[in-house]
């Protein structure tokens, strides 16, 4: 799986990095579902959390957030993001259920 992180307007202090990563490690299955996660993180009066996750069967994910505070922004945006990786695991079963009955 492939992870890119990128700071816009501000840099992203390693502690960051580290809790962002920590989150990460706790998604369901990621490693097994997903090609890549892309996050971008803005500064501009607040921040601007977003990810986009490519799964490996071709869906395509984008999810945004944003917080006055990073952790705040980091912790609604994996939430979503663990919704979303269900969401589109369950989806995924229910093809292969409808493709095993034809």
């Amino acid at each position: 799986m492939n992870i890119d992180i990128k700071a816009v307007h501000f840099t992203l202090k390693e502690d960051s990095r580290d809790y962002l990563n920590r989150k990460i490690a706790r998604l369901p299955n990621v490693e097994n579902m997903v090609v890549d996660l892309l996050f971008s993180f803005t500064y501009d009066k607040d921040f601007t959390a977003e990810a986009t996750v490519n799964f490996r069967w071709g869906i395509q994910g984008h999810i945004k957030e944003s917080d006055f505070e990073l952790h705040a922004a980091i912790d609604k945006l994996i939430d979503k993001l663990d919704a979303k990786i269900i969401k589109e695991k369950e989806k995924a079963q229910e093809k292969e259920k409808i493709n095993e009955k034809h």
